[in-house]
């Protein structure tokens, strides 16, 4: 089943990198056909078959022979190995109730990898990406804690009589994330980090909750610093370099979505 995901990820990949480019370039999204970003000649179905096509290519356009970014077999593989993760997580092929929450994260999951190419790539992060995904976990929330209200209490129960755990704690997360950010970025007038990472933040705690969310920092922080050191030693950045802090946000929220419970099992492990 995980081989099916991979598959669909490897699919779904090829398109997220298409949107990318047309997110960035201001074209038409879904009418139009690929072009090749040199050529600008359209791409035929068989040579846009994710990750085979780039090596039967051997890397290179079929027209102009210029060479094609890795970019795009790195985004589908990683997409694959996203998708598969989430369909290890969430999916239970005979749990009905799993498939809403599978298409949801594999929804967030599409959103994540949009959001960490684009920043990684123009250093700005597409808001119609990030406001769409913040108003689908808005709604994922919402639906997520009526299926518990009346799973818990059935269909007579009260507004009163339960609360909303998944929305307040996204709201909690996300709120708390916000202001931390907002202080970094105002306080250094964008220097340390930019306004677009806070709106991010609350993206991540809608998804994440509380506190989740505190690994996801953590762990962005963490990556982050290592980057930067890796890049400072190979002479690839410098001090004042401009760093893109989305794609290490989201690697920190997909580790948390996945693996939070044995990262914080292994943490605390280390002090008894």
């Amino acid at each position: 089943m995980l081989i099916i995901f991979f598959i669909f990820g490897l699919i779904f990949g090829s398109f997220l990198n298409v949107l990318v480019y047309r997110l960035h370039t201001a074209e038409e999204l879904f009418l139009s056909r690929s072009k090749c970003p040199h050529c600008q000649k359209p791409i035929r179905w068989y040579d846009n078959i994710p990750v085979i096509s780039f090596v039967l290519l051997k890397f290179r356009c079929r027209d102009c022979q210029e060479k094609i970014s890795w970019q795009y077999p790195i985004v589908e593989i990683f997409t694959g190995v996203i998708f598969a993760l989430v369909g290890w997580k969430f999916f239970v092929l005979i749990d009905t109730a799993s498939w809403a929450s599978t298409a949801y994260y594999l929804f967030i999951a599409s959103a994540l990898v949009t959001i960490l190419v684009y920043d990684f790539l123009y250093l700005e992060i597409p808001m119609i990406v990030l406001w769409t995904g913040i108003f689908v976990a808005i709604a994922y929330g919402l639906y997520a804690d009526w299926i518990t209200i009346y799973g818990n209490y059935g269909s007579e129960a009260s507004i009163v009589e339960a609360s909303l755990p998944a929305i307040y704690s996204g709201v909690l997360a996300g709120f708390l994330a916000f202001v931390f950010f907002f202080i970094l970025s105002a306080g250094s007038r964008e220097k340390w980090m930019g306004m677009g990472d806070a709106y991010l933040v609350i993206f991540l705690g809608l998804i994440l909750g509380w506190p989740e969310i505190l690994l996801a920092l953590f762990l962005a922080f963490a990556i982050g610093a290592l980057y930067g050191i890796i890049m400072l030693v190979l002479k690839k950045k410098k001090m004042k370099s401009q760093v893109p802090f989305a794609p290490f946000l989201v690697l920190g929220t997909f580790s948390a979505i996945f693996f939070y419970e044995p990262i914080v099992s292994w943490y605390l492990g280390l002090f008894y």
